[in-house]
């Protein structure tokens, strides 16, 4: 098996927090080595995949951004992990957006950022488009392995039907939370499962020596989001993004042509790197997310200088 980035020490990072709409979002803050505070670095916040916690791929990420000059910050959204909100594991892009500016509001504050921008792995590539189409704070952007869905792409992945009765669902799962605080789960993840949100195979996430042994991740998801999920929909943000952007891939990664329609759509600077790999190898595997970090970190140091 191919070394995974768990597998070997990370930096350290600081425990912060600080507000995002109604509440606040906990992160995890990653100086580089040899922090200098009478310097100016690019200060990047990161979010991970759909249910992801900031221990996970975005830890990761920001770890390896900090060991080549960046500040990093991998949060928590809001509903998930440390951070605030009461709709546990629910799903919502308005929210998470929100989150993502407040991370660039607090490190604007401090005085070693040069630059601010965002880094999205997987779910939260397509999520950071929603933040860029509007926030001027995002100075550049860069995401690794990203799903970029589309209403019209889920309904030829999983028909009409199947979208009606979930949403369906997702409607009545929201009407029960109003009315009794009561949240609906099913199973974020779980091979051969059509009920889980993913039923095909998730090693990471199987695999308790990777993501799946991250404690305070849970493979959870609110039935109450599948509307929200279902009408993601980044690909229709992405040409209000002017900043610079960086998009990382494979043929190997989740849905490449919804990638390249995305990385099509930009509007400002932009680069496409093709890679090599299987999806889950941009998570935690020692070579891909070495290549990757090297490349987004060069990208955000010439964006945010």
């Amino acid at each position: 098996m191919s070394q995974t980035l768990t597998e070997r020490s990370e930096p350290k990072p600081q425990r912060v927090s600080f507000p995002s709409g109604d509440g606040f979002v906990v992160g995890n803050l990653y100086l580089p080595e040899g922090h200098d505070p009478s310097r100016r670095y690019p200060a990047v916040a990161v979010g991970g995949s759909l249910t992801s916690v900031k221990e996970m791929m975005g830890g990761l990420y920001a770890g390896e951004l900090a060991r080549r000059g960046v500040i990093a910050l991998s949060i928590d959204y809001r509903n998930y992990g440390e951070s605030i909100g009461a709709e546990r594991q629910y799903e919502d892009q308005a929210s998470k957006a929100e989150d993502l500016s407040a991370a660039l509001r607090f490190l604007k504050k401090r005085p070693d950022v040069s630059g601010t921008g965002l880094l999205g792995v997987c779910t939260s590539g397509g999520t950071i488009m929603y933040a860029a189409a509007k926030d001027p704070n995002v100075g550049a952007i860069a995401a690794t392995a990203g799903m970029f869905g589309e209403p019209s792409f889920m309904e030829k992945t999983m028909g009409k039907e199947v979208i009606a009765q979930r949403k369906a669902v997702s409607r009545a799962a929201r009407k029960r939370y109003d009315e009794t605080g009561a949240i609906d789960i099913v199973t974020a993840y779980d091979p051969g499962n059509k009920q889980a949100v993913s039923a095909s195979a998730s090693e990471y996430y199987m695999d308790k020596t990777r993501g799946g042994g991250v404690r305070p991740w849970r493979n959870e998801f609110a039935v109450m989001g599948w509307e929200s999920w279902l009408e993601f929909d980044p690909i229709s943000q992405a040409a209000s993004v002017k900043a610079p952007a960086l998009i990382i891939h494979s043929d190997g990664a989740a849905f490449p042509d919804q990638a390249r329609k995305a990385y099509g759509a930009l509007a400002g600077p932009k680069e496409l790197h093709w890679a090599e790999g299987k999806h889950f190898d941009f998570y935690d595997n020692a070579e891909t997310v070495r290549q990757s970090a090297d490349r987004i970190a060069a990208h955000f140091r010439k964006a945010l200088a």
